[in-house]
């Protein structure tokens, strides 16, 4: 049994009001896959934004270390230095001790060795104080001995140079330590940022995967928008033919009518019976006269 006319206009409205809804929830779908998209394309910019910094902090850290070897080899030349004169010092304290006939290194043994026995020996009060006057008497004979030495002009001259090759050993140390701790602290500021970098991938991956899903049924979506429009313009052709044939037997049926009406007036007319204006013009539009 074919469908009626009313049938069809409601199933098109139903076809419609889905087709809205479908057309609103695309919509939807598209502007949440473009809020993504920026969400996406903003965290990819704050990924290379990162990733130069992390370049940046390795560049530096680099840069620290090449400076730490060379401060070290510095500094280990320093120190050899100071080796070499610390002997020669010590060459100089024996000749001299040996001339006096006091060992300053031998008196500087015994006198750690009775100060630590000080602080680490029970002793009874009496073996105490004969241990601070030893002590005593040791410090006293070592600064003698060293007030000697520093009259000898060769060894005055190589302890004063011993203090200055000291004190740029010790300055190049600490200039080694500042240099290792700026390239340590580049170093955990490029593995922070590292780690950071990390997050930040996995949320760009997991958000380009809510892209692609939002993508996908927003397409299912549009698809089947799509086939209710062309179910709507199908009905609507349906519609517009059975409009048509409606009309066309409408006619049909009132041009047939029309000529009976008009053949029955014409033989009327010509039995002679007097006609009205309505009548002839009922003839002239039948084509009878």
């Amino acid at each position: 049994m074919s469908e009626s006319i009313d049938d069809m206009k409601t199933k098109k409205d139903e076809f419609q009001k889905r087709a809205n809804e479908l057309k609103e929830k695309r919509n939807k779908l598209h502007q949440k896959s473009k809020q993504f998209a920026d969400e996406r394309d903003q965290l990819n910019s704050t990924i290379r934004e990162m990733r130069n910094k992390i370049t940046d902090h390795k560049k530096k850290r680099d840069e620290f270390n090449e400076r730490v070897k060379n401060a070290k080899e510095q500094r280990n030349q320093l120190n050899k230095s100071y080796s070499t004169i610390k002997r020669r010092i010590e060459e100089l304290e024996r000749k001299r001790s040996s001339a006096s006939g006091t060992n300053l290194n031998e008196l500087r043994k015994q006198l750690r060795n009775l100060e630590n026995e000080q602080m680490t020996q029970p002793m009874t009060p009496q073996k105490e104080k004969k241990v601070i006057e030893l002590i005593s008497e040791l410090h006293a004979k070592i600064k003698q001995q060293e007030q000697l030495l520093n009259q000898d002009p060769h060894l005055k001259k190589a302890v004063e140079e011993e203090k200055i090759i000291k004190q740029k050993a010790e300055k190049q140390h600490d200039l080694v330590e500042k240099m290792a701790t700026r390239a340590q602290e580049e170093h955990e500021g490029m593995i922070k940022l590292i780690r950071q970098l990390d997050n930040y991938v996995q949320k760009v991956n997991q958000v380009q995967e809510t892209i692609v899903m939002t993508k996908i049924e927003a397409d299912k979506v549009h698809k089947e928008f799509i086939e209710c429009v062309d179910a709507i313009h199908e009905l609507e052709r349906q519609i517009s033919s059975m409009h048509e044939k409606a009309y066309k037997k409408k006619k049909t049926v009132e041009a047939s009518t029309a000529h009976k009406e008009a053949n029955e007036i014409f033989e009327r007319f010509k039995r002679g019976e007097k006609l009205s204006t309505d009548d002839l013009m009922a003839l002239q539009k039948a084509g009878l006269i």
